[in-house]
């Protein structure tokens, strides 16, 4: 039993970091985008901030938590004896269920830039996308794609 707990330890904190945050780069398209006419509008850079975008888990919020439960309860069943140990093993389970979800959540984070573009029509818009790629006020862009699904690209 001592053995096992390292091991899932170990697979729960390397699967809770698989959210897929591809999407929500400039540089990366969906399969729906592929092949698709997209329009294009130019535009200069007037502010830049970083943020954070909070990817969705691709389990759901369930591995995090789940991967905590039982490795909580596993530490909590090596407490004490009799009921004392039941107890434990409820609390360490309960305890390892938020902090698993915690973790997962915090690994779903992606650093991000929120872009605020003026058109060449006059018109300004703000993007946010995974900092993939460095950018600065002042910079010529592209904003590519329509409605909920833009990107903003170096011209």
């Amino acid at each position: 039993m001592k053995r096992l707990l390292p091991a899932l330890v170990l697979g729960t904190l390397t699967l809770a970091g698989c959210a897929n945050t591809a999407p929500y780069g400039g540089n990366v398209y969906t399969g729906n985008q592929a092949k698709a006419a997209q329009s294009v509008t130019f535009g200069t850079i007037t502010a830049l901030r970083r943020v954070q975008i909070q990817a969705d888990s691709r389990a759901g919020g369930l591995l995090g938590g789940g991967g905590g439960a039982v490795i909580g309860g596993l530490l909590g069943n090596q407490v004490g004896g009799g009921s004392g140990r039941q107890l434990a093993t409820v609390a360490g389970a309960l305890g390892g269920a938020v902090a698993g979800s915690k973790i997962e959540e915090s690994t779903n984070r992606i650093p991000a830039w929120e872009i605020e573009v003026r058109q060449d029509n006059g018109q300004s818009v703000v993007v946010v996308q995974k900092a993939d790629q460095a950018f600065q006020v002042g910079q010529r862009v592209r904003l590519v794609g329509s409605g909920s699904s833009v990107s903003v690209v170096p011209y």
